[in-house]
């Protein structure tokens, strides 16, 4: 997705309950609170961990990630008949332009951020789209997830998320992780 990526390798790790320590599923819902008609995307989606609980309150999940070989772990662990897995990098995001109501991404952030990515999740938003970041923080105390110095903080998030052209609706940095939550504006695209 563009800078540090998760080693497949290690897949099996993500399929780990303690995760739930630093992101419930109840939490990532009420980031971008989804419809059930929504068609969304988990961003990073890795093993599906995340996917397979969010699956059940969605029409369709787009579950995008950079590395064919987290799909392979994916398909082991079960695909909700609902997901589409993609392999994609987060600048070129093969969805056409406003289809999605959402897009998630957990404790994946730090390996894509940039202005190019950004741009493409607002791409892909229909206006009014919600975005949910749930990433580790680099005001953790890096006891698990990348090293402190590859993390951002909530801050440089919102920062970041605002001058692609999102509304942020909350923000926090917490012991180990930040979350936001965001969305596109409800009018238009200029042509």
């Amino acid at each position: 997705m563009g800078h540090h990526t998760f080693d497949p390798a290690g897949a099996r790790r993500l399929e780990d309950d303690t995760r739930y320590a630093y992101l419930s599923v109840d939490e990532l819902l009420a980031l971008f609170e989804p419809d059930p008609a929504d068609v969304v995307a988990d961003f990073g989606s890795g093993t599906g961990f995340y996917t397979r609980s969010i699956a059940p309150h969605v029409a369709r999940i787009v579950a995008a990630d950079l590395q064919p070989a987290m799909h392979a772990a994916f398909a082991e662990f079960g695909i909700p008949e609902n997901v589409d897995r993609v392999t994609a990098t987060a600048g070129q995001i093969p969805i056409r332009t406003d289809q999605l109501d959402a897009v998630y991404s957990t404790m994946t952030y730090h390996e894509f951020a940039g202005e190019a990515a950004l741009a493409e999740l607002a791409r892909v938003l229909a206006p009014g789209g919600r975005l949910a970041i749930a990433d580790w923080s680099a005001e953790g105390a890096g006891q698990r997830g990348p090293p402190v110095e590859e993390r951002f903080d909530a801050e440089t998030v919102v920062e970041q998320l605002s001058e692609a052209g999102f509304t942020i609706n909350r923000t926090a940095d917490r012991r180990e992780t930040l979350v936001v939550a965001a969305r596109l504006p409800e009018t238009s695209r200029q042509s």
